[in-house]
């Protein structure tokens, strides 16, 4: 037993100071390492600091470059649309009791001149005064055709007394070839002399009407009743029958003609018996009631304008003819055109364009027809609608088809 129990001990022995060892060794270890953990620590810590560093210098220098460059292509991509202001199409103010220009004429105006040659005997009215139907005017001293008259006078005569021997010796041959004393040949013979001589002495009546005709073209009377707007003879001066020269100008005032060149927009709009005022300088704050008698049916190519009459009672005389006036249409009721900016219109080689913005945004270049021109607005005839989006200030270089962008509307200009 004490020898089994011996060598347990020796062992037990030779065991401790072995787990002595170990444990002595352990701890010069963990002596050892504790110097080390704070160095690995600190570096552990130091590398933390240099990468939050970084980040923030890459969030600082980066991050704005960034956004800076993402902002650049906005604005760039913003830039390549361009932006128009865009306007509506107004209806004008209405055309009511429009004021147009006329010109007032005589009802009837004639100029008189001579038919017949010679000199001024005297005339017996001057300008200003009023004559009546059929009056003496001036008288012409005419020997020239007084001796043509006298002539055919002469041959009338002549040939009448030939006709009174044709007839008597016709109607003896006649009644010789009953008794057969002559012949039927010598009686148609004198038969024929006959009707020679009947239609001779027809033509010297017919010259002898003609002369005096010419000579009563020596007393120069009044056409119609009215008063002398101008003498244009003397006494002595040379008259030939036929010449351009007039001798007076009769004009008939009582009633007065008024023309007037209405605008195409407005000639729908005018009828006959519409009633009208018509108002002269000379006469301020009077209206003198007129009335539309005819128009002219069609346009004049050259001016666009529709050529209307109005008469014009002037029985108190007080309208000079051919003075100037201005008629106002006060039945018209004319359709208002719509009216434009005159900064929206192009003036391209095709004509006179508009740029239209369509509901996709797009350019839309249309031809318009325009109308009367008030300086900021233009009537427009033809060619857009009060819904349309017209493009202000358009650009030389806008084209069809191209993408824009609406800014804000200014104010609608109104038609003056």
């Amino acid at each position: 037993m004490n020898t089994i129990e011996q060598p347990c001990r020796l062992s037990n022995e030779t065991m401790k100071p072995r787990s002595n060892q170990a444990s002595t060794a352990v701890e010069q270890s963990q002596a050892a390492d504790e110097p080390a953990r704070p160095s690995r620590l600190r570096l552990g810590r130091a590398a933390q600091v240099a990468l939050a560093v970084i980040a923030l210098a890459f969030v600082v220098g980066f991050l704005p470059r960034w956004r800076a460059r993402q902002a650049l292509a906005a604005e760039t991509r913003e830039l390549a649309v361009p932006t128009v202001t865009v306007v509506s199409p107004v209806q004008g103010k209405p055309v009511v009791g429009v004021s147009l220009p006329a010109e007032v004429r005589p009802y009837v105006e004639a100029p008189i001149y001579a038919r017949a040659s010679g000199f001024v005997k005297g005339w017996l009215v001057d300008i200003g005064d009023r004559v009546e139907s059929g009056q003496l005017l001036a008288e012409i001293d005419t020997p020239e055709l007084d001796q043509e008259l006298a002539r055919a006078r002469a041959e009338q005569a002549q040939a009448e007394a030939g006709l009174a021997l044709a007839k008597t010796t016709a109607t003896r041959w006649s009644q010789l070839l009953k008794t057969a004393s002559v012949s039927e040949q010598e009686t148609a013979e004198k038969q024929a002399d006959l009707a020679l001589k009947t239609a001779t002495v027809e033509a010297a009546r017919a010259n002898v009407r003609r002369l005096e005709e010419l000579k009563s073209f020596a007393s120069v009377t009044a056409p119609f009743a009215g008063i002398i707007t101008a003498r244009r003879t003397d006494v002595g001066q040379l008259i030939t029958a036929g010449s351009a020269r007039e001798l007076f100008r009769l004009a008939q005032t009582r009633t007065l003609r008024v023309y007037v060149r209405v605008p195409q927009t407005l000639s729908r709009a005018v009828e006959s018996g519409q009633r009208a005022e018509l108002t002269l300088t000379e006469f301020p704050g009077r209206k003198f009631e007129a009335k539309i008698v005819r128009t002219a049916g069609a346009m004049e190519p050259d001016s666009r304008t529709l050529l209307i009459e109005l008469e014009v009672d002037n029985a108190r005389g007080e309208i000079l003819a051919g003075s100037y006036a201005q008629v106002r249409l006060t039945d018209t009721g004319a359709e208002a055109a719509l009216t434009l900016p005159s900064n929206a219109l192009l003036f391209r080689a095709e004509g006179m364009q508009v740029g239209l913005v369509s509901s996709n945004d797009k350019v839309e270049l249309r031809r318009v027809t325009l109308g009367r021109d008030f300086g900021q607005v233009v009537e427009v005839l033809e060619g857009v609608g009060p819904t349309d989006r017209v493009i202000l200030n358009p650009s030389d270089s806008l084209t069809a088809g191209a993408t824009v962008r609406i800014g804000a509307s200014p104010k609608t200009l109104a038609a003056k």
